[in-house]
């Protein structure tokens, strides 16, 4: 059976690499590359797959809400979330919206395979080692190790001036990158500890003792 699947991610290599993993199953037709929520919007109603791969951090619009939007237009699209980030909240958000598999990006070959074929035929499909984790937490009630993704150094660097109130803008001129560098770790950094707005970024890093 012939499986038609679509990639959504903002990096381009990212999709030339699931391309290339995919090329020898001949079962596995990619028919669809998105950059941005707006072109995979776009392109919808001309060309709908069975399975789409769905980054969870994109520019325009987050994977969360775009997982939504699509699963409510077009409920017969499978969607696997495609992400390097394991925090349970977004396990969560992603499933909620819609998704029927949770994906890292450091997958091997044989597991993105078996995920794109499992949610194909209607099943669920969670990465093993996010499984285990999920389980772990809704048991005890406790984030194991798994969870405790580090922030690089720039992002330590950035996450201190947010904590001292900087604005992005002034964070770019003291760091003298531009301000949508500032703007990607910023966000990177509110995805790697599953918080929404700069209270909770704070207030996360303190209990986390990222920051004094």
């Amino acid at each position: 059976m012939q499986i038609r699947l679509a990639i959504t991610d903002d990096h381009p290599l990212v999709i030339n690499g699931l391309k290339a993993m995919l090329a020898p199953y001949q079962h596995i037709q990619v028919v669809l590359e998105s950059h941005t929520a707006t072109a995979l919007l776009e392109a919808l109603p001309e060309t709908q797959p069975d399975v789409l791969l769905l980054d969870i951090r994109m520019p325009e619009m987050d994977g969360v809400e775009l997982c939504r939007r699509v699963h409510r237009q077009y409920a017969g699209i499978r969607i696997i979330a495609l992400t390097n980030f394991m925090e349970l909240h977004y396990i969560r958000q992603m499933l909620r919206n819609g998704a029927s598999g949770y994906l890292l990006k450091n997958t091997n070959q044989e597991a993105l395979v078996e995920a794109i074929e499992k949610v194909h035929s209607g099943e669920q499909y969670l990465d093993a080692g996010i499984k285990q984790q999920v389980v772990h937490e809704m048991l005890t009630g406790q984030r194991s190790s798994g969870f405790d993704i580090p922030l690089t150094r720039r992002e330590q660097e950035i996450l201190k001036l947010i904590a001292e109130e900087h604005s992005n803008q002034q964070i770019a001129e003291l760091l003298f990158i531009s301000l949508r560098t500032v703007e990607t770790h910023r966000l990177n950094i509110t995805q790697k500890l599953a918080v929404k707005n700069t209270a909770g970024l704070v207030r996360e890093a303190l209990k986390r003792g990222l920051i004094d």
